[in-house]
């Protein structure tokens, strides 16, 4: 045996057998997968992954930086943070009746979600393209994943959906609303339609709500198969891993019996506890980042040769010439230029030759906006 308790025969041998044991302890699909990729970002203006280009205010920094100093870090988290949880139903107005179940960020809850509906044979069913997690989380948690394709102008296929609901009876349905990577909020008629005939639960995916002004929230009391799930991220709170499910309490509860403990942890309760009270910064943000979007799709459906699509997020999806080899380059350009976006085009059919730009601050949008042109001239 070696020191490091292998097989002797050096570094290559163990290397070997350290792959054959892969190949014999995990799963199949696990080993087919790649780990979730973020592109570095260092020195770059980073238009990529839809985060609030804006940090917080010194003044109210410092007052967090206090707060969080207070937090006893050799304690466990609360295991019901009840008193944060009311505070939060007060401020997004949860009608009466309704719950909340936190999460590690919204990512863990599509989790806990898909988890509990796992029996065998079970489906996800999405229109598509759509949220990637939706997908992945489906096939690990060994679920037949359903994507049902949006029409041309990236709407609802309303009879298309409700046949592959008929078809494949799925426990779940997402809705990203407004949907990532498109940007656009599905009609409230095909939402209505879908919530009426699917046979499992409905979850409305509002990622993006600062910048869209539309919410399902309301509506959970009359649609008893609704969910309606959140997230601080892209608010401008993307460091503090934190997201929310808002539903009825016998739903909630069954997820809830999945939750780890201690699942969101102190500093990020504590962080978000204080920043309720501050509301208002983040709204006025998301007002500016909003102004910029409509500046951003004009500027950009200036430029000849570009398909411009609507948004009601925060990000903007855009076609450009030549499909596939053009967004490349441009993407190439755009990075050589120090600007760092999305290049969708291998996502999905319906994307090719699309780049994902993230709204950002004026100064970084006219950066983008000027490599942009350069790149069609």
């Amino acid at each position: 045996m070696t020191r490091s308790g292998g097989v002797g025969g050096g570094p290559g041998a163990n290397r070997d057998a350290i792959r054959d044991a892969i190949r014999n302890s995990f799963r199949e699909d696990v080993r087919a997968l790649h780990a979730y990729a973020v592109a570095p970002a260092e020195g770059l203006v980073k238009l990529d992954l839809m985060e609030n280009p804006y940090v917080l205010p010194p003044d109210l920094a410092r007052a967090l930086g206090e707060r969080l100093g207070q937090v006893a870090l050799n304690r466990y988290p609360p295991g019901e943070p009840a008193s944060f949880k009311q505070r939060l139903a007060e401020r997004i107005g949860l009608p009466a009746g309704q719950s909340l179940l936190l999460g590690n960020g919204s990512d863990e809850i599509i989790h806990l979600m898909i988890h509990a509906c796992a029996r065998p044979g079970a489906t996800v069913l999405s229109p598509w393209p759509s949220f990637s997690m939706y997908r992945m989380t489906a096939e690990l948690d060994r679920c037949r994943f359903v994507g049902v394709d949006l029409r041309d102008d990236f709407g609802l296929d309303l009879p298309a959906m409700l046949a592959a609901m008929r078809e494949h009876r799925p426990a779940l349905v997402f809705l990203s609303y407004p949907n990532n990577p498109t940007g656009n909020c599905f009609d409230d008629e095909a939402v209505r339609a879908i919530l009426e005939h699917a046979p499992g639960l409905v979850v409305l995916d509002e990622a993006y709500l600062p910048f869209a002004g539309r919410s399902w929230i309301g509506e959970l009391p009359r649609y008893p198969n609704l969910l309606v799930l959140r997230t601080f991220s892209k608010l401008g709170l993307a460091g503090l891993r934190l997201g929310y499910l808002c539903g009825a309490p016998e739903w909630l509860g069954e997820f809830d019996k999945l939750r780890p403990p201690f699942n969101v942890d102190s500093l990020t309760l504590a962080a978000a506890d204080f920043l309720l009270d501050h509301l208002d910064v983040f709204d006025a943000q998301a007002a500016t980042i909003r102004a910029e979007r409509a500046r951003m799709i004009t500027a950009l459906r200036a430029i000849d040769g570009l398909q411009v699509f609507d948004s009601a997020a925060n990000f903007v999806l855009l076609r450009v010439p030549d499909g596939d080899r053009g967004a490349g380059d441009r993407f190439a350009h755009l990075l050589r230029q120090g600007i760092l976006v999305k290049n969708m085009t291998a996502f999905h059919p319906m994307l090719r030759g699309c780049l994902r730009v993230t709204v950002g601050t004026a100064e970084e949008n006219a950066a983008f906006l000027d490599a942009m042109k350069q790149s069609v001239e």
